[in-house]
């Protein structure tokens, strides 16, 4: 099968490899249908990543079907449409019973696929601990609905489930890339007064202008002011979730909070970042950081099959799993208007 390798550290292949295979009696074999690419598959080729492994397909966003299961699989069957959750977590471990599936213990815990086991950006790819790591996707939802039910997507609403939005706040969203359409889409459903948006890029910014019009965006420059204006008399946003990964944003999320208020941070980012508690003094303010928690996957869809959630405008290339090269190409330029991909696993390349 085809499958995009990371071979070395700025170097990705697109390789001729073995199917893969059942390893676990809770394994599941998923042929993969869409794929995308994600910022982290960057941070993956560019060095940023140490615990990922030389020689690994790479890909975590993906849909498909179920083509084989170990005896211990009970909640899919071959031909069951799936989501495939970036987390790969036992449900058995202390953490993933208290829903901090991150952190499971298991060897192959938190974000393997794609990282340090084979992941999705191929024709086929395994799946352990398939009752916790697959969801059946509902008939009436397709596959472009559902491709980024278990990463991004899941991120967004693990970071507003987290940031303990209300009506009547106001909620900074830094960053309008995937992720933070993401985190926007899962925002609105807590219908807080006022959500803004801030975001450089002036491309980004008209699409959100375009498919969400009741939301307020910014520029970074602006962002004070704005937060000010919309959150007085409380001299900033009540919740801000930090999506950007920039050494500007992380200062400007804290920045731009109220006394006392929330910052979630679920941006990753290239380097460390400096708090600096002396000019925080007094804020009183709460930080949540860290990797998604995707065990939220099943209501995602939910809500997808309902209406309530549509992240199919994101998608604004599409490829093969041939021209995936240039796929990359297009995404880390961020050229042609480019907001996220779908890779089509199954449809050869037309020349």
């Amino acid at each position: 099968m085809k499958a995009y390798t990371y071979i070395d550290k700025g170097y990705f292949a697109l390789l001729e490899k073995p199917e893969p295979r059942i390893l676990d009696p809770k394994d599941a074999i998923v042929k993969v249908t869409l794929a995308s690419i994600c910022t982290s598959d960057l941070h993956i080729k560019h060095g940023s990543v140490p615990r990922a492994v030389p020689g690994i397909t790479v890909g975590h966003e993906m849909v498909g079907i179920v083509t084989e299961v170990g005896e211990q699989v009970h909640s899919v069957k071959p031909g069951d449409r799936v989501t495939v959750n970036v987390e790969t977590y036992c449900g058995e471990c202390w953490f993933c019973k208290h829903g901090y599936v991150n952190n499971c213990q298991s060897p192959d815990g938190g974000w393997a696929l794609g990282c340090r086991i084979d992941g999705g950006q191929a024709e086929y790819v395994r799946v352990p601990y398939a009752d916790q790591g697959l969801n059946r996707i509902p008939d009436s939802v397709t596959d472009e609905q559902a491709l980024f039910v278990g990463d991004i997507l899941a991120t967004g609403f693990w970071a507003a489930r987290i940031s303990e939005i209300k009506e009547e706040d106001t909620v900074l969203i830094i960053g309008a890339g995937p992720t933070g359409i993401c985190t926007l889409l899962c925002v609105m459903l807590k219908h807080p007064k006022h959500i803004i948006v801030c975001e450089k890029s002036e491309e980004r910014r008209a699409f959100v202008k375009e498919h969400y019009p009741d939301v307020i965006v910014t520029t970074p420059e602006e962002c004070m002011g704005c937060t000010g204006a919309y959150g007085a008399p409380l001299g900033g946003a009540d919740v801000v979730i930090e999506v950007a990964g920039s050494e500007e944003s992380f200062q400007l999320a804290w920045q731009s909070a109220r006394p006392n208020a929330i910052v979630t941070v679920v941006a990753l980012y290239d380097r460390p970042q400096i708090l600096p508690l002396p000019d925080m003094y007094g804020k009183n303010l709460t930080f949540k950081t860290g990797g998604v928690d995707g065990c939220d996957c099943a209501e995602i869809l939910s809500l997808i099959e309902q209406g309530l959630i549509d992240t199919t405008p994101l998608i604004t290339h599409r490829y093969s799993l041939e021209e995936i090269e240039e796929a990359y190409r297009v995404f880390e330029s961020r050229t042609e208007g480019v907001i996220k991909i779908a890779v089509d696993c199954l449809r050869p390349v037309v020349i």
